[in-house]
């Protein structure tokens, strides 16, 4: 086993050991940082393999990863509303968010994309060394290294088309983000153009809540007494994320 390949295990297993602690702490209740806990640990085993995904172990991995960090997504909005709607003085409105909530623990550790994907994390191991035995495993540094160049390249290309479509410029720059963070010996990118994407994904962040919000009044009424504010923050967020995508820019000529 080289030494990537070790390394790569080794960061596995930390995140498969982060991954139940918040399914622990999600069943018993403990906190209301949980969930959010557990999709960054979903988040940083995903941009671990998402580089290697032509390796099919990686990618049925990586693929399992999706699939629970999809089915968590929802419950996740609710949170991050049911926080918006309390700073917003709607009590009553965070509170009926917050026990859909607990319903929806329930059904995530209880679900078929947990399940397989603690059934991947614990096969692992002995599958890595099945491929490596058998010559099939493809993990290497210059897949890594080509991978997020790639995705450099086509971030450049997506922030020069005419009107940008802000939903794919987030995407593009949350995988570039992470995969980078994940594999800074790989990644060529300078602290400046980290820095750049960090400030571009938190301003699309803050434009895609808002819009979400906004779509949801539409079939929640409890949520018309903060439209209006939204609205103002909405016009405010697109200009700012603007800014800070046309700053991203000049970091992928």
């Amino acid at each position: 086993m080289n030494a990537l390949s070790s390394a790569l295990q080794k960061r596995i297993i930390a995140q498969q050991v982060r991954l139940y602690a918040c399914c622990a702490r999600m069943q018993a209740h403990t906190d209301d940082e949980a969930l959010h806990d557990l999709r960054i640990a979903v988040r940083r085993l995903r941009s671990l393999l998402r580089p290697l995904r032509k390796d099919p172990l990686c990618a049925a991995l990586e693929q399992a990863a999706g699939a629970l960090g999809r089915a968590s997504g929802p419950l996740r909005d609710l949170e991050v509303l049911a926080a918006e709607l309390q700073l917003r003085g709607q009590a009553a409105a965070a509170q009926r968010r917050l026990a859909e909530r607990t319903e929806g623990y329930s059904q995530l550790l209880a679900g078929v994309p947990l399940q397989r994907l603690q059934i991947r994390l614990d096969e692992w191991p002995q599958d890595c060394r099945d491929a490596q035995r058998d010559g099939k495993w493809l993990v290497s540094g210059k897949r890594v290294e080509r991978d997020l160049a790639r995705q450099a390249r086509k971030l450049g290309e997506a922030l020069r088309v005419p009107e940008p479509d802000r939903h794919r410029l987030r995407l593009l720059i949350k995988r570039l983000r992470y995969c980078a963070e994940a594999w800074p010996a790989y990644a060529e990118l300078s602290a400046d153009a980290l820095q750049a994407l960090r400030e571009a994904q938190g301003a699309l962040g803050d434009w895609h809540d808002h819009l979400q919000w906004l779509l949801r009044v539409q079939s929640e009424a409890d949520l018309a007494p903060c439209a209006e504010y939204w609205r103002t923050c909405l016009v405010t967020a697109e200009q700012q994320a603007d800014a800070c995508l046309q700053k991203l820019a000049r970091h992928f000529p």
